[in-house]
């Protein structure tokens, strides 16, 4: 065996892709036993050695709401000898984009919906009162120089209202992005995407005038399909994903999820077709090994365990 894959390159795929790491937040925000801030800052300092630009480090939302995430004040200066990293932070509202700002944050992103029943479960509003919500947000990051980006969940199916028709999707992401966003995560939330279904999704929002240099894909692996549906998006030109160190983290309303797509495959994938990315594999994968150990569980990464596996 090798640690890393044989490359054949595959034809019109992007040259680069950036991946947008979200283990330190989405993996992490779901985690019952609380992570010691100085754990969750080594693990951005690891994430960040191993050749991740951008690593979403924490997010401001009420510590009610999301009690692992609490230390988000004490977390993000721990941070800040991080140069040349993008360090972007969730912010539900106008409250936590005070908190972030007022640490110097330079990139903000807002989560929304596409669906009525996940923006009530979520935001506790309807969707169009969820955009109405996020609009000040979004102007006044814009404001003060910051660059936003609007996370939409559900866009491919939902838990309570089953498959959701492409037109909803891209009515909504129009939406948000007429807010202001620089950017916009197509979110897979419990992972029933499938191959024809991403291009059909992307097809739409470029005919609405939504550019695919734009856009950002963000797939759950609940039924084995996170890669094959990034690769769909490769193919039609997307070039930023969002990925998960060790495939922490997923949906808590999809009781079946197995979580995000773990950082580890993608890059697997993405060396094997020749697309760079300027991660050092065997540097993210003691990364996500260190974190398993922290969390006292073996990271769901397939790629992780094979190299662990073999390195031992």
């Amino acid at each position: 065996m090798t640690d890393l894959p044989m490359v054949v390159p595959a034809e019109g795929l992007p040259a680069r892709v950036r991946i947008h790491e979200v283990g330190a937040r989405d993996g992490l925000q779901n985690e019952k036993t609380v992570v010691p801030t100085e754990v969750k800052a080594e693990f951005v300092h690891r994430l960040a050695a191993a050749g991740l630009t951008t690593v979403e480090a924490t997010s401001f939302v009420h510590p009610k709401w999301v009690p692992q995430l609490a230390d988000a004040e004490a977390l993000f200066p721990m941070l800040g000898d991080l140069d040349g990293v993008a360090l972007p932070v969730l912010v539900p509202n106008e409250r936590g984009l005070d908190r972030a700002l007022a640490l110097g944050a330079t990139r903000i992103a807002v989560f929304a919906s596409a669906t009525e029943s996940f923006a009530k479960a979520n935001l506790n509003r309807t969707v169009d009162e969820s955009l109405a919500m996020f609009e000040p947000v979004v102007a006044r990051a814009k404001a003060d120089g910051a660059h936003v980006r609007g996370y939409l969940s559900m866009c491919f199916g939902d838990p309570w209202e089953g498959a959701v028709p492409v037109a909803q999707v891209v009515r909504v992401a129009k939406a948000l992005m007429e807010l202001g966003c620089d950017e916009l995560s197509l979110g897979d939330t419990i992972g029933v995407a499938t191959p024809a279904h991403v291009g059909a999704l992307l097809t739409g929002l470029n005919d609405r005038s939504i550019a695919t240099d734009a856009i950002g894909v963000h797939f759950h692996d609940t039924y084995g399909q996170a890669l094959a549906n990034t690769f769909a998006a490769l193919q039609h030109g997307v070039s930023t994903v969002d990925a998960s160190a060790g495939g922490l983290g997923g949906c808590p309303y999809a009781k079946s999820a197995t979580g995000n797509l773990a950082t580890e495959d993608l890059v697997w994938m993405l060396q094997g077709l020749g697309v760079d990315t300027g991660v050092d594999l065997g540097q993210l994968t003691a990364t996500s090994v260190w974190m398993a150990e922290q969390l006292g569980r073996p990271s769901p990464s397939r790629t992780v365990r094979a190299l662990s596996h073999q390195e031992s």
